[in-house]
């Protein structure tokens, strides 16, 4: 059963639990409050969803290590489970299930909201990550793109969830800034998912070069080098971290400096780390690297905390629906 458990990466299966969770709950919740609207997306349908969410990234772990058994036997020989643990007949049975529960659940989903882009969305992503297992992680770009947009979509579904459940019960939402302050908050969080999911990937990829050189796998750090490649996620972190002060100091319509001082305790220093981590010239700082990117995509989601506190301040709604403010 331990083995079983670890296939499916619970540690991550657990944050994206979290992330999901927290999208609906301390993002899109405080938004609707703000407007008075009360009657938000059912709590079953919200359960589906993020059932659907779980099982289908789970799924998408299993068949990962499926087709990555020679790389990793290489990379992570120790870490190895398929083979070692469990034989490649029942992980193929183990993603089918996985898999077939989050389609199913995903499929209900979309009929109750009437919504046909929702029913391709659980469709078409475990196809996605089929072919990024098989083939699309051995090329150039392609599969860290893959893998980024499924992040960013683990905070868009349950912003797609709630905005068709939206559009269909009220007929003139259209009309009110509602669903335009939604899509810009969520698909902000989104956008930072994406960004950090990226520079992470390239990050691995520098981890597993021994093994991705063997199996003739074109990842950056194999077609371009490792200088090249950690050049390229230099210029990504300091990229991202000017737009993100921007957006802080410019565009946050909060009064104060929280969220300011968030942004240069929680991603702007440890990004710095990061930097200086990612160039020690060994799978270790590489590793180390992964760890401080990780965290630093922790602190932007947690930062949903204090959208609530700066939007339950300034609007004098709840916090957390429990206390109000002063």
């Amino acid at each position: 059963m331990k083995n079983y458990i670890n296939l499916i990466r619970y540690k991550n299966i657990s944050f994206i639990l979290l992330i999901q969770i927290l999208t609906y709950w301390c993002i899109i919740n405080p938004i609707l409050l703000l407007f008075g609207i009360q009657e938000s997306l059912p709590l079953f349908v919200k359960i589906l969803s993020v059932v659907a969410t779980l099982f289908i990234s789970a799924g998408g772990y299993v068949i990962n290590d499926y087709f990555d058994i020679k790389i990793d036997l290489i990379n992570k020989p120790d870490r190895v489970i398929i083979t070692n643990g469990i034989s490649k007949k029942s992980a193929m049975n183990y993603y089918t299930i996985l898999t077939s529960i989050g389609v199913l659940c995903g499929l209900i989903c979309a009929f109750i909201l009437r919504s046909i882009t929702i029913g391709l969305i659980f469709v078409i992503t475990p196809g996605a990550l089929w072919f990024y297992s098989a083939t699309y992680k051995r090329q150039l770009i392609i599969g860290n793109l893959i893998v980024a947009v499924c992040s960013a979509l683990v905070l868009l579904l349950p912003l797609i969830c709630e905005s068709t459940f939206l559009l269909n019960y009220y007929s003139m939402i259209k009309e009110t800034p509602i669903i335009k302050m939604l899509y810009t908050w969520v698909c902000s969080f989104a956008g930072f998912a994406f960004t950090f999911t990226l520079i992470r990937e390239i990050v691995k990829d520098l981890e597993d070069i021994p093994g991705d050189r063997e199996m003739e796998c074109h990842t950056i750090p194999v077609v371009w080098g490792e200088t090249v490649s950690k050049i390229l996620i230099t210029i990504l972190l300091l990229g991202v971290n000017i737009i993100l002060s921007l957006i802080t100091i410019k565009y946050i319509p909060f009064e104060g400096t929280l969220s300011l001082k968030y942004y240069i305790i929680g991603i702007a220093t440890p990004s710095i780390f990061a930097i200086v981590s990612l160039w020690g010239n060994n799978c270790t700082a590489y590793k180390t690297t992964s760890y401080i990117l990780k965290f630093i995509m922790l602190i932007g989601i947690l930062y949903s905390f204090v959208f609530y506190y700066l939007i339950s301040a300034s609007y004098k709604i709840p916090f957390l629906g429990i206390f109000q403010i002063i």
